[in-house]
């Protein structure tokens, strides 16, 4: 087994309302702002490959949206980086077997398509993979509430069933990748959030949105884009606490430096991050 971390389209978001109430004295150390009080955010996929099995957690926001859309969501680059970052290691779309969605918001599904073109609409990627999706969180996706409904991209859900190559994970041991695998599913970001995790030979977990970068390690941050923070707040606990028993390892999709680190707790009883890893190129 060998992990690759895919850097895919970076945006600028606004610092208020990815660190929730967390106040900008104590949030802008960890991200300083720019003039629009926009950080830096990556959008970083997982590239697992495991004999035949080549699955890709994940795929950033791509590239797909038109131009006045990309300024106001602050996507930084308008070619679609996730396909020239699997080219750099050799992997072409058409190679993917499976690609593993923790849910479906505009940047972490928005890689799924082609990137803009004017006049033609965008067409789903990684033509032989088969998409996964927790079943609960593509259900949101297909009936959002209106508190988010704009976090969702319009027809997605639709264009993923006919493809023929749609699978819901409704359970934690789901079969697909054998006994090495299982998922997590959480629920204060976006319900049915579906966590990708490895279970050997080393234990790594794909944290999505339930703690999207090293500073979100400390429990009481949150996102003003959570649905339910007191409850994302327990289940990160647990998460957490689980992670630092097994001395795994966490995935942050939007970490603009670390990819990947182990998880330890300061004299206070904090979690931090230890044993940070910038870029997995063939992680063994």
């Amino acid at each position: 087994m060998k992990l690759y971390s895919i850097r895919g389209n970076s945006q600028r978001l606004d610092g208020g309302a990815m660190y929730g109430n967390c106040p900008r004295a104590l949030w802008s150390r960890w991200s300083p702002p720019d003039e629009a009080h926009r950080i830096d955010l990556a959008c970083r996929a997982l590239l697992v490959e495991d004999g035949d099995l080549l699955i890709l957690a994940e795929t950033g926001i791509g590239a797909y949206m038109e131009p006045r859309l990309r300024e106001r969501f602050g996507v930084v680059e308008s070619e679609h980086m996730l396909l020239e970052a699997l080219d750099e290691v050799g992997v072409a779309p058409s190679d993917i077997t499976h690609v593993v969605l923790s849910h479906l918001h505009f940047d972490h599904a928005g890689g799924l398509l082609t990137a803009y073109q004017e006049g033609a609409e965008p067409e789903l990627l990684f033509e032989r993979a088969t998409y996964m999706v927790g079943e609960r969180a593509f259900e949101r996706a297909r009936a959002p509430h209106l508190r988010d409904r704009a976090s969702f991209i319009p027809g997605l859900t639709e264009r993923l069933r006919r493809s023929g190559r749609l699978k819901l994970v409704k359970h934690a041991h789901d079969h697909s990748f054998g006994p090495r695998y299982r998922f997590r599913f959480t629920d204060g970001h976006t319900p049915g959030s579906t966590h990708l995790e490895i279970l050997e030979p080393r234990h790594v977990l794909f944290a999505a949105d339930l703690i999207p970068g090293t500073p979100w390690l400390h429990l009481p941050i949150t996102m003003g884009y959570d649905r339910f923070p007191e409850l994302l707040v327990d289940e990160k606990r647990r998460l957490l606490e689980a992670v630092e028993k097994r001395g795994g390892f966490l995935f942050y999709t939007h970490d603009p430096k670390w990819a990947m680190s182990r998880v330890a707790r300061d004299e206070k009883g904090r979690f931090r991050p230890v044993d940070a890893i910038e870029t997995l190129d063939g992680w063994p």
